[in-house]
């Protein structure tokens, strides 16, 4: 293991790994920096990039913008007030604080360092994980294969924030999603209704970048004002490192709360960090400071976010298991270069293991140096509208799509899901489940099958590690349930985890008819996929049949619960709110966005939509947009020719 360790670590020498790697990093700063993208936009804008590449490289480039993505998004939660991610706005208490007191030198040199820290404690961890769980993996078969991807998808939804029953709907619902295509036990198509673009199933970006990343563009793009709050760094570096150092049990308590968060799926970063602030405020003497500019603040969250994207890694690479939105597509990506996670990836591509290692851990530090470097310029991108940044997101997101498999099909699938994805967040669904259930799919069915054929009736689960795993899936369950029946009882009683569910607070049409909507949407797709599964052969049908009708059972608490609640607030209120119809809205602007690409081509598509856009949405000045949409477009000229990357070609290009 020393061995293939440090050959990893000598194979970062090779300028294309290490190129990949600072680009990937760079990338992930910037990113971080944008409210609503984070290790999701990172990673699903950056995949398509990875397409061609060896794994090694494709590795470098996804682990190094993994690893900053919560390094950067403390600048304006720090200056502003306005933090880049959900996780961050836990830093925002105590580091936004000492900025409105002179002191944002110091606070954002706690969180650069913290956050370096707890990148560097979680590749440590990672390592340490590999040697001590290697014997535990290597001893599993397909029975225990079979349970742990169920447990991903289960837990996934049991853990997520929120209404369980909605969370479990959305992890069956993207298991269905994830079988349209070829079955993988007999190879016939299904849920393609005679489509050759479905035979070969839905592009992974096109679902995750519509899920994730048009719905949140859409939500957000009604934000036509950069924030104008004027908190200069003045000084304070020194102090800063100094009493870091001085901090140094509260960086690795929370760099050690991180990884554990990691490693249970669908906790994540916002739950980690908030329970390293629990723990810090707890164990402090004098708490009074708390909230108000204590650095203990900053220190015990920001050494947990960082260590929670690499305690991710462990259940993904070791278990097959994605704790996050991120990891879940690192998955998708190793499956396509045929790395399967588990004991083969320990057997057969253990220096791919360290490599991942290696990379989290010097991104980590770069992040922080190049943070350091460029802390005022990163401080600008903050002022910028969200509103203008999305012309470019949206063009960036939608040619990202289109490189994983060429069509422009894939385009029209990403706005779709993009309308439902924004319907799932604006009603209370989580959607971590959703993707995880996706990409879980076929290796779900696939370890079902072998295992079905390799043991008589239900003798495999009487192995000691499926019932481990049994129990690991009902303990949460259990105790999911004791939680409901009390708040039930109480409905005052809090859980104690009100701040962690930023679900919650984005949800405008929770509990309203388009809850119910989303609700009957979800009852409708069960009920066509087992309607439609009927027609397959009985082993192509059998894991659809089981999935569909566990959704309809889910789906089906859940419309009566939505009913229920209707008839009890005996009103006629739709919930519907202005940032609502400006998100539609703005799918209406992607999709006249995407037939002005299928008819003209995507260069003249961006030069007529982008504009429009800056002008018309985002309210920008004309010399803005012109400037904008010209160096964009200079871009995307010379984009083919450095990078694999393919420019949708439209209908009129075909005819000349």
């Amino acid at each position: 293991m020393l061995d293939s360790a440090m050959a990893a670590l000598a194979s970062l020498a090779d300028p294309s790994l290490l190129l990949m790697l600072l680009i990937g990093t760079v990338a992930g700063l910037v990113m971080g920096l944008i409210p609503g993208l984070g290790g999701t936009g990172a990673v699903a804008i950056l995949l398509p990039i990875t397409f061609g590449m060896e794994p090694p490289q494709a590795l470098a480039l996804l682990i190094g913008a993994l690893a900053v993505v919560h390094t950067s998004d403390t600048v304006s939660a720090v200056l502003l007030g306005a933090p880049g991610s959900a996780s961050a706005s836990v830093t925002m208490l105590d580091g936004y604080a000492m900025a409105k007191q002179g002191k944002a030198a110091r606070a954002l040199t706690l969180a650069f360092l913290s956050s370096m820290a707890g990148g560097i404690i979680g590749a440590i961890g990672l390592t340490l994980a590999i040697p001590l769980a290697r014997p535990l993996v290597l001893s599993f078969a397909s029975p225990e294969l079979f349970m742990l991807t169920v447990l991903g998808v289960a837990l996934a939804a049991v853990l997520s924030r929120g209404n369980i029953i909605k969370g479990v709907s959305a992890g069956l619902l993207g298991l269905v999603l994830g079988m349209v295509g070829t079955s993988p036990t007999t190879a016939e198509e299904r849920f393609t209704f005679g489509s050759l673009f479905l035979g070969d199933g839905l592009s992974l970006v096109a679902v995750a970048l519509g899920i994730f990343g048009l719905a949140e563009i859409a939500s957000r793009a009604s934000q036509r004002r950069g924030q104008k709050e004027n908190i200069t760094l003045g000084g304070g570096w020194g102090q800063g490192i100094r009493e870091w150092l001085s901090h140094w049990t509260q960086v690795i308590r929370g760099a050690l709360i991180g990884i554990w968060a990691g490693v249970l799926p669908g906790v994540g970063a916002t739950a980690g960090t908030w329970l390293a602030y629990g723990q810090a405020v707890a164990t402090a003497k004098d708490k009074r400071k708390f909230g108000k500019g204590d650095p203990r603040g900053i220190v015990g969250p920001e050494s947990a976010n960082n260590s929670v994207e690499a305690g991710d890694l462990i259940p993904t690479l070791l278990f097959g298991i994605p704790g996050g939105v991120p990891s879940a597509m690192l998955l998708g990506m190793l499956l396509t270069y045929g790395i399967q996670p588990g004991p083969s990836i320990i057997t057969e591509h253990l220096d791919l293991m360290y490599l991942i290692v290696w990379s989290f851990a010097i991104a980590s530090i770069l992040g922080a140096l190049f943070c350091f470097l460029s802390v005022k310029q990163l401080a600008k991108l903050t002022k910028v509208p969200f509103a203008v940044l999305a012309a470019g997101l949206v063009a960036v997101m939608l040619l990202g799509s289109f490189q994983e498999g060429g069509q422009l099909g894939d385009l029209w699938v990403m706005i779709i899901l993009g309308v439902f994805g924004w319907l799932l967040k604006s009603t209370g669904f989580p959607r971590a489940p959703f993707l995880i259930g996706f990409v879980l799919a076929i290796p779900l069915e696939r370890y079902y099958f072998l295992t079905d054929s390799l043991y008589n009736g239900l003798d495999w689960m009487a192995r000691p590690g499926v019932l481990v795993f049994l129990a690991i899936l009902v303990l949460p369950i259990l105790w999911a349930f004791i939680k409901f029946i009390r708040a039930r009882r109480n409905t005052n009683l809090d859980d104690g985890h009100r701040n962690e569910r930023p679900e919650d607070d984005e949800s405008p049409l929770k509990n309203s008819v388009w809850s119910l909507t989303a609700a009957g949407i979800f009852a409708v797709a069960f009920a066509a996929a087992l309607i439609s599964s009927a027609s397959f052969s009985p082993e192509a049908r059998l894991v659809p049949q089981l999935v569909s009708i566990g959704g309809l059972v889910f789906s089906g608490i859940l419309l009566f619960t939505e009913i229920r609640t209707r008839v009890r607030a005996r009103t006629a209120s739709t919930g519907w709110t202005l940032d609502a119809g400006f998100a539609m809205k703005t799918f209406l602007w992607m999709t006249a966005f995407l037939a002005l690409t299928a008819a003209f081509g995507y260069l003249i598509a961006v030069t007529v939509f982008i504009p429009a856009f800056l002008l018309i949405v985002a309210r920008a000045r004309l010399k803005v947009a012109i400037i904008y949409t010209a160096a964009l477009y200079i871009v995307l000229l010379a984009l083919p020719s450095l990078l694999p990357i393919d420019l949708p070609q439209g209908w009129l290009n075909t005819l000349v």
